[in-house]
């Protein structure tokens, strides 16, 4: 199953991103607040690959930079294809950008590298819902309507494992409690 490397968001804005999930299942719709994992979280994907070995958690820290980097949620966007991802932007900024890619360098020769997340094809985003039909599209942005724009900022680096389902900081700092190593 695949690693990732993860963008953590404050707290603030991780709580507006949580009711937008929790709007959706009100509305009896697809939502990752569905995802019952305890690791589910909002998040934005930086590096996905078959693997990060242990090794890389030291790179990835220095790739980090310094934290917090101010962000803005933007608005949603509809990734996908049969089925469809519905999600918030995150504005591309240079410095989001630059920090970017330090981590595909950083996981430049793991295997499996997905190539969504690679420089020139990323696009930041926070997963609102994962599976939508056409018509749950429609009927999430008629329940979400136009969400304004937020000032936000990525506090911390996680890794995520998905094989053994466990997360660890390896940068920043975790506003929900997630300790560095653990």
């Amino acid at each position: 199953m695949a690693q990732t490397a993860e963008l953590l968001l404050d707290a603030a804005t991780e709580d507006a991103v949580l009711a937008q999930w929790r709007a959706l299942v009100e509305a009896d719709l697809p939502s990752q607040a569905r995802h019952t994992g305890e690791t589910n979280r909002p998040h934005v994907t930086l590096a996905v690959a078959g693997a990060l070995p242990d090794d890389l958690d030291e790179p990835l820290r220095h790739a980090a930079g310094d934290l917090p980097l101010p962000v803005r949620l933007g608005p949603l966007v509809v990734l996908g294809g049969r089925r469809h991802v519905l999600a918030r932007l995150l504005v591309a900024t240079p410095d989001l950008l630059a920090l970017h890619a330090r981590t595909a360098e950083v996981v430049r020769g793991c295997p499996d590298r997905s190539e969504l997340v690679e420089p020139g094809a990323w696009t930041p985003h926070v997963t609102l819902a994962r599976g939508l039909s056409g018509e749950q599209v429609a009927a999430a942005l008629a329940a979400l309507g136009r969400p304004a724009d937020l000032t936000a900022s990525v506090t911390g680096v996680r890794r995520f494992d998905g094989d053994a389902r466990a997360v660890r900081l390896v940068a920043g700092r975790d506003e929900r409690g997630l300790s560095p190593g653990g």
